[in-house]
């Protein structure tokens, strides 16, 4: 029953962490990727001898990763080296700066002195938000694709760590006073593309799991995790095909057979594993009528995230300071209503800035360094022209890390540089709406009610990635990779031993 084929449509992480899974457990893997390398929007870009992460700049909830890696025999160590980030980033507010450190003892000092009187409510954060996520990760980590797994007991005992009345945003107003300082332990949000004051209580746990379990960067970039991916798929005999477009999943009688390849080969498959952006798939893999449920009217109805403005700078010198900075918006609020709500671009953006060159030398020529920007903005169901406001939003950028963000004269040190607008994400990236964090994490879109892994319009077809449970954020997308995994692994368990038993039963007539 192993030599059964396993087609993966995208070599983007989720992908590749299930083709990793299945082709040690001696299945078939074929893995077919449309652009040159692996990776999807974690995989690298290069400036010359400059080389950027194009998505995701760093690695938390590690053990995840190291998880993976043991159930597919191999350590991640062996591949990938992890250095921790201390401290984690820097948090501007105007003339205010917070450093966020993984130490307790240093951020209580930190937050006293800033924020005073708050520092208790830090050690209830941790203390609280450290059951939640104990009490929610069985829901993380198992299949939701039917309403019967609402009366498991796991999900019974979470309900109520679910905390569905409130907001990320009130559920940090219980802990802290102060309005930085619950911005300061809310901006996680954005990993899921969403406004603090919209997104669901439950994902107060993205803070708590950096400062519980730290944030790293992988020396080479968080790339390399895909690469290395791709390297244990391929040791196990599994064929990674890059150049390879995917034109159609193949489906007879509401059956997949396949997959047909952009120049019109067709490969036959078992099993079919989805890895591409969800609502892009759904218009463009299928052939019209194959799907009820995702049709464009509907997915035109559901709810996406933000999308973002990036830069990347190739710079001739290095600044020194944190390898993560965050400006915040004087008006934060108003700020993150303009991208999801007005959907119009703001004049004062929160900005994302990595600077990896402090703690990775490996990415840039000897005394130069590159820059990671990053602007949420709104996608593009805004109708933003960004062909003429591209030019305008860099300027406006460039301005605020040269006053803001301690990058003085950042604009003369600029000897390479590639922008990616929303409108780029979705024309060159294939990403629906240029919605760079997929589907919207709002409780309507969570859990059952979130596309399943075991897609429901297709018999033998699977999903992975931030469009389906459990969401979005490389930790979660590896854990949409597990369930796929297993769901796989048992069905065939499960064929294996009704043949076995039914010819148990033709032996004894």
């Amino acid at each position: 029953m192993k030599s059964r084929h396993i087609a993966v449509v995208g070599a983007g992480p989720g992908g590749l962490s299930a083709a990793m899974l299945l082709a040690s457990q001696g299945y078939k893997v074929s893995v077919f990727e449309s652009r040159p390398a692996v990776g999807g929007r974690n995989s690298s870009l290069t400036l010359g001898d400059y080389r950027f992460d194009r998505g995701p700049t760093f690695l938390n909830m590690p053990y995840i990763l190291e998880e993976l890696f043991e159930d597919a025999g191999r350590s991640v160590h062996d591949y990938v080296r992890l250095k921790a980030i201390d401290p984690m980033y820097r948090l501007v507010f105007g003339e205010t700066e917070f450093y966020a450190h993984r130490d307790r003892d240093t951020m209580v000092e930190q937050i006293e002195r800033i924020f005073p009187g708050n520092g208790p409510g830090y050690d209830r954060f941790m203390r609280e938000e450290g059951a939640k996520l104990k009490a929610l990760s069985p829901i993380l980590q198992n299949k939701h694709d039917s309403l019967l797994h609402y009366l498991h007991p796991r999900f019974l005992k979470a309900l109520p760590k679910l905390t569905v009345h409130k907001s990320l945003y009130g559920c940090l107003a219980s802990y802290f006073t102060d309005e930085r300082l619950r911005l300061a332990f809310t901006f996680q949000a954005k990993y899921l593309g969403m406004s603090p004051w919209e997104c669901p209580g439950a994902f107060t746990i993205l803070s708590y799991i950096e400062h519980a379990y730290g944030i790293y960067h992988p020396i080479g970039g968080v790339s390399e995790i895909s690469r290395a991916m791709a390297r244990v798929v391929e040791e196990y005999g599994g064929e990674i095909h890059t150049n390879c477009a995917v034109k159609r999943v193949l489906v007879k009688a509401g059956r997949t057979t396949g997959i047909e390849l952009a120049d019109g080969e067709k490969v036959e498959a078992d099993e079919v594993i989805v890895n591409a952006d969800f609502a892009q798939a759904m218009n463009t893999l299928f052939e019209p009528g194959v799907l009820k449920k995702y049709t464009p009217r509907r997915l035109g109805k559901k709810s996406y995230s933000c999308s973002t403005f990036m830069m990347y700078l190739a710079l001739d010198k290095v600044y020194e300071g944190a390898h993560h900075t965050i400006l915040f918006a004087d008006d934060y609020r108003r700020n993150v209503h303009e991208i999801a709500a007005s959907k119009i671009l703001s004049e004062d953006p929160s900005v994302y800035v990595q600077n990896p060159a402090v703690t990775d030398p490996t990415l840039a020529p000897a005394g130069c360094s590159g820059l990671y920007v990053l602007a949420p903005v709104p996608n593009n169901t805004s109708g933003i022209d960004w062909e003429a406001e591209k030019d305008g939003f860099r300027e406006l950028l460039l301005s605020k890390l040269e006053k803001q963000a301690g990058f003085a004269g950042v604009s003369s040190h600029i000897v390479g540089e590639k922008m990616i607008t929303p409108l780029d994400w979705e024309r060159q990236h294939h990403v629906y709406e240029g919605a760079t964090f997929n589907l919207a994490h709002n409780l309507s879109q969570m859990m059952y009610l979130r596309p399943h892994n075991r897609f429901e319009e297709a018999d033998g077809c699977w999903l992975v990635g931030g469009g389906t449970h459990p969401g979005s954020g490389l930790p979660t997308i590896m854990e949409s990779a597990r369930i796929t995994a297993r769901g796989i692994a048992a069905k065939y368990t499960a064929a294996e031993r009704f043949r076995r038993t039914a010819g148990t039963r033709e032996v004894g007539r």
